[in-house]
């Protein structure tokens, strides 16, 4: 499955990397387990949903 993230004040979607994923949630929210939250957030992307983790949206769709 491919992984889009957008900070909040980009206009456009980037593709990403899980590496990077984890990363940018390191940076949002490094008090927690970022293995787990990148699995929920898969989880919930793949329903079609977009995921707001801080100032970073994950989406499984560019839009």
């Amino acid at each position: 499955m491919e992984l889009y993230t957008q900070y909040i004040y980009e206009k456009s979607w980037q593709k990403t990397t899980y590496k990077d994923a984890l990363r940018m949630i390191e940076e949002e929210m490094p008090e927690t387990d970022n293995d787990g939250t990148l699995k929920y957030i898969l989880s919930q992307v793949e329903k079609g949903k977009i995921i707001t983790l801080g100032e970073c949206r994950f989406s499984s769709k560019k839009r």
